[in-house]
């Protein structure tokens, strides 16, 4: 990115949930160093106060606000915190997320579902109800939401069935923002990641089980494209969208997968 480019997204304000690892820290940093004021949330203040420490201390604004996206209340006093900080929102990134264990469906806790349908998509509905409503009234009016999708928005792995779910339902979620959207200069977009390296998909290189019942290792890939690839969707014109962007290490196996 170019120092006129970076200067365009000074007054720009960001908020990244999951911050404190893996894709969010990634991508946080990305737009930090491209000029983005970045609101980091999770639900750990520890990690989100060192990311922010380093931030500071390279000149980038950064602010660390622990919150749990499955809690209203805790959403709403997030944006209060941005409304106060900040005065307007102009890109929200739903990334966090969580997995259930890995069992077939007669097997899973009822709480291990709700957890992830919790956190999955009633959290990414929170987020983004709270952002839209900013967006909407604030001016310049609009913004951008990003949600993280995945894989799996696509094509299940075997014994995901709530990720899954929930991931599928995601896709549905970003059509009808964007449709809503329109009147109010909304624009949303979906991000669907394949295998990006970090702690979360760790267990690729060991080896994971595959629809014909063998398990394989799985190719990475580094999660600095990810951060690339966010920057890119964030840094349109709110006149131009990328409704769904797939981003993944090329061998997976995801087409043709079973």
């Amino acid at each position: 990115m170019t120092q006129t480019a970076e200067t365009a997204q000074a007054n720009k304000v960001a908020l990244v949930t999951g911050a404190g690892s893996g894709i969010g820290r990634a991508t946080a940093r990305k737009l930090l160093s491209s000029g983005y004021s970045v609101v980091l949330t999770g639900r750990r203040q520890e990690p989100l106060d060192a990311l922010a420490t380093e931030a500071q201390a390279q000149g980038q604004d950064a602010l660390a606000v622990a919150a749990d996206v499955t809690d209203a209340t805790s959403v709403a006093a997030l944006f209060d915190t941005i409304r106060l900080r900040y005065g307007r929102l102009d890109v929200l990134f739903n990334n966090a997320g969580r997995n259930a264990p890995p069992v077939e469906i007669d097997q899973i806790e009822l709480d291990d579902w709700r957890s992830v349908v919790d956190t999955n998509l009633t959290g990414v509905f929170l987020c983004t109800r709270a952002a839209f409503g900013m967006m909407k009234a604030q001016t310049p009016r609009g913004g951008r939401i990003i949600n993280n999708g995945s894989i799996s928005a696509h094509a299940p792995r075997p014994f995901s069935i709530a990720y899954t779910a929930t991931k599928h339902a995601i896709t549905g979620l970003t059509k009808s923002v964007s449709l809503d959207g329109r009147p109010y200069d909304i624009v949303c977009g979906q991000i669907d990641i394949g295998n990006a390296a970090t702690e979360m998909a760790e267990r690729m290189a060991r080896g994971v089980p595959q629809a014909n019942g063998t398990i394989a290792v799985e190719p990475l890939m580094d999660v600095e494209h990810v951060a690339d690839a966010v920057l890119h969707m964030a840094n349109l014109p709110l006149s131009a969208n990328v409704q769904f962007m797939t981003i993944m290490a090329s061998k997976m196996p995801f087409v043709g997968r079973g």
